[in-house]
């Protein structure tokens, strides 16, 4: 008998990319696997792999109805783990965790340590107390009326304080127009934060983490951002495994530093003038870029269910180098939009020993279902990264 045949694991939702290597891995570990899904077209809906597929309303612009949505179905139906797989997901779950746990148990941080990592500012300020290279941020809920205080100096990043995907992400070159800036940032997103512009001409880099239940690394893979969408700063198309001590060391320490348990994925970028690995944010859920650590050997879901049986949990420190993920989807507007489509190394034609995000030959049709919703998603992205004028 399979010993993980008995766990019943839900997964919300079934529209993030990032659902498709955790219900592989989940169901080739003999999980009972559901889907909670807002569309016939999302892949955890379209998918092979999940032995329950169910639609429910999960949207970011509505919170409230979401949460009403996932305590419906874990009181419907009996789960063991519940798996948040996006930003907003995660925030509900461990928000409302001390009342969801009375129906299972989710794989979501305390709110108390859980916000250090959804909130950019309160990440920043930790590193800057405890020596954790990142950018200098300015700490200041009024961060024009302060600036004049600390010692930044121009071109300045003004970022919302939560949120992926650099949604916000704007340079400011002179004063004339921070203030004009920052208003609209808090206006679109929320409150925003002020921080030293580190100049993009050197790697960006992601580390994938995990945290056992007593505080141990038991997985540490690190990949380069080769290419990315939109090419003033986005999410990653192309990513590489690479061997990278000093980030691990610089992200062990700050997980420890907040008290962070389970899964964790740190964006940091390398500073072309000290060659320092900075901090940037923390995604306090599984990413969407997971998939590569999967394809360099290190299995998170089978470490999540070791961790839920209170089982010493594998050790994944050791990968190979040289692994790619695609996303193949966003890495053809990026050779579409790139002057450097090309010249690019390694070059875009080039597929050896990599993997795309979305397809997979045991289970093709998601890819065509999430194309389609692509297609249909790719105005509202541009509108979401639009500043209010």
């Amino acid at each position: 008998m399979n010993k993980y045949q008995h766990i019943k694991v839900l997964l919300i939702d079934g529209g993030s990319r990032q659902v498709m290597p955790m219900m592989k891995s989940l169901h080739a570990l003999g999980c009972n696997i559901t889907t909670l899904n807002s569309s016939k077209l999302d892949m955890g809906y379209a998918s092979r792999y999940p032995d329950n597929k169910v639609l429910s309303f999960c949207n970011a612009s509505d919170s409230i109805k979401t949460l009403e949505s996932i305590r419906n179905e874990l009181k419907k139906n009996k789960y063991n783990l519940v798996i948040p797989l996006n930003d907003f997901v995660a925030i509900i779950l461990s928000r409302n965790k001390e009342e969801l746990t009375q129906y299972a148990q989710i794989a979501v941080n305390d709110w108390d340590v859980f916000q250090y990592a959804s909130d950019k500012l309160m990440t920043m300020k930790v590193c800057m107390e405890n020596n954790i290279p990142c950018p200098k941020t300015l700490i200041s809920n009024d961060i024009v009326k302060e600036l004049s205080k600390c010692n930044l100096t121009y071109p300045l990043v003004v970022k919302p304080r939560t949120g992926y995907g650099a949604v916000g992400f704007r340079v400011v070159d002179k004063e004339a127009n921070l203030k004009k800036i920052v208003k609209a940032t808090n206006q679109k997103y929320g409150s925003s934060l002020l921080q030293e512009y580190i100049p993009q001409t050197d790697f960006q880099y992601k580390a994938e983490l995990y945290v056992d239940q007593h505080g141990a690394i038991k997985s540490a893979v690190v990949f380069s951002k080769v290419r990315w969408y939109p090419i003033n700063g986005g999410s990653s198309t192309l990513n590489v495994t690479v061997k990278r001590p000093d980030i691990v060391e610089t992200c062990s320490k700050l997980l420890e530093t907040i008290g962070w348990r389970g899964y964790a994925d740190v964006d940091l970028i390398q500073d072309p003038r000290d060659n320092i690995a900075k901090v940037m944010e923390i995604n306090p859920r599984i990413t969407g870029s997971v998939k590569i650590c999967f394809a360099a050997g290190a299995n998170f879901s089978e470490q999540m269910l070791q961790d839920y049986l209170c089982e010493p949990v594998t050790e994944y420190m050791n990968y190979p180098e040289g692994v790619y993920l695609r996303y193949l989807h966003t890495d053809i507007l990026w050779f579409i939009k790139s002057k450097n489509r090309f010249k690019t190394q390694p070059s875009w034609f080039n597929f050896k020993n990599s993997t795309d995000q979305i397809f997979a030959i045991d289970d093709p049709w998601p890819f065509f279902t999430y194309s389609i919703q692509a297609l249909g998603k790719l105005r509202k992205d541009k509108n979401r990264r639009k500043l209010l004028k």
